[in-house]
C-alpha cells in the first residue's frame, strides 16, 4: 500500500471559502486512496459545511484555527500577529512534519511569506518561485516565476530553470524539457539588463535544455516547455492569459448567440467546442506550486472553484510521491 500523503488545506482561504475548500477536499479524498486532508480553519464553520457531504472520516480531519488572514492585510505583519490563523497553523503543520503539503486560495502575500519563513527553503535554494502550468497548443508549459520574486537576479533565474526542469521531467513526464527566457525579441543581444546577464548563464548551463529567448506571443503556441522570467513579467503574462481567455469566451458566446443560424450551429458544435475549451481551462491544472521549499506549498486563485481546490490537493499527492523536493535539492547542488 502506498504511503499516505497528508495535505493541510487553508479551509478559510479564498472568495468562496469554506464551501469550495471543503467540497474540493471531499472530492479529492474520493479520487485518491493515498490521501489524508486536514481542513484548517474555524471549526464550527468548517464542520457545518462538512456535514453536507458523505466522506470517509479517516481521510478528513478538521483542525481548529480561530483567526483568518484577509487578502488586504500586510502579509509579514499578519504572519507574525495571527499565529492561530488558518494559513499560519497549516504551514506550521508542514514545518513540524504533521503534513506533507499545504494548499490555499487565501492571501498570496501571506502564503509567500509563510512559505519562506515557516516552511523554509531547501539548502542551496536562493529564492522559491511560484510555478503554474499554463495551457498551450501543444499541451502545457511551466511559467516560472509568476509572483514570488519581483526583483530576482540572474542566478535566481538559473535556479528557476533547474527547478522547472525537475518538475516537468517528473510531474509531466517530459524528457529533457526545453527552457526559454522571456524576452522582447529572439536575438541574444536583446532584452533588459537582467535578461542580458541571465542569457549566457542559461546558455552555458549543462543540465538544462536551453533554447534561447521566447517572445510573449509564442508562449501560447508551446514553443518551450519551461518559461523563465522574474515574477513581475510572469504575473503580467499569467493575468493576460486569464483575461484573454475570459474575453474570448465572451466573444465566442456572443457570436454563437447572434442569430438563429449561429444558434443552430452552436448546438451542433456544442460538445466538441466544450471539449476543446476545457483544454485551456487553468483550473484543471490545480494551483501554482512554490518550488524549492522543504515542504510543498501550493497557491490557488482567490476565486478558485471546488474543482481547482480538488486538483490542487491531488497535485500534492503526485508531487510528494515523486519526491520532487529531494530531486530539486540534488539538482541545485550539482
Amino acid at each position: 500500500m502506498a504511503d499516505i500523503v497528508r495535505v493541510a488545506v487553508d479551509a478559510m482561504g479564498g472568495d468562496n471559502a469554506p464551501f469550495v475548500t471543503v467540497k474540493g477536499a471531499v472530492d479529492a479524498t474520493k479520487e485518491s486512496d493515498s490521501l489524508k486532508v486536514f481542513l484548517v480553519g474555524q471549526k464550527d464553520k468548517v464542520e457545518s459545511e462538512l456535514s453536507k457531504y458523505k466522506y470517509d472520516p479517516g481521510k478528513i480531519e478538521v483542525v481548529d484555527a480561530t483567526e483568518v488572514i484577509d487578502m488586504a492585510e500586510p502579509p509579514v505583519m499578519a504572519i507574525r500577529k495571527k499565529k492561530d490563523s488558518s494559513i499560519v497553523k497549516a504551514m506550521y503543520m508542514v514545518n513540524h512534519g504533521e503534513a506533507d503539503a499545504y494548499v490555499s486560495a487565501g492571501s498570496t502575500g501571506a502564503t509567500l511569506v509563510g512559505g519562506q519563513v515557516i516552511v523554509g527553503r531547501l539548502k542551496g535554494v536562493d529564492r522559491a518561485p511560484l510555478a503554474p502550468l499554463i495551457p498551450t497548443e501543444k499541451g502545457n508549459s511551466l511559467l516560472i516565476d509568476c509572483g514570488a520574486n519581483v526583483d530576482a537576479r540572474a542566478n535566481h533565474l538559473v535556479q528557476f530553470a533547474k527547478m522547472g526542469t525537475v518538475y516537468m521531467e517528473n510531474i509531466m513526464g517530459i524528457k529533457n524539457p526545453t527552457v526559454a527566457i522571456v524576452n522582447i525579441g529572439a536575438e541574444e543581444e536583446k532584452g533588459n539588463a537582467l535578461v542580458k546577464e541571465t542569457f549566457p548563464l542559461l546558455k552555458n548551463c549543462p543540465d538544462i535544455n536551453f533554447i534561447g529567448s521566447i517572445e510573449a506571443r509564442d508562449i501560447p503556441a508551446g514553443y518551450a516547455d519551461i518559461i523563465v522570467c522574474e515574477a513581475f513579467t510572469g504575473n503580467v503574462i499569467l493575468k493576460m492569459y486569464e483575461g484573454v481567455a475570459k474575453s474570448m469566451m465572451h466573444v465566442i458566446k456572443k457570436s454563437l448567440m447572434g442569430s438563429l443560424k449561429t444558434k443552430i450551429g452552436a448546438l451542433l458544435i456544442k460538445n466538441d467546442l466544450k471539449k476543446s475549451l476545457s483544454d485551456y481551462s487553468l483550473e484543471k491544472y490545480g494551483g501554482a506550486p512554490m518550488l524549492g521549499l522543504k515542504g510543498l506549498v501550493v497557491k490557488t486563485h482567490g476565486s478558485s472553484s471546488d474543482i481547482e481546490i480538488k486538483n490542487s490537493i491531488l497535485q500534492c499527492v503526485t508531487f510528494t510521491e515523486q519526491r520532487i523536493s529531494e530531486k530539486i535539492s540534488a539538482k541545485i547542488s550539482e
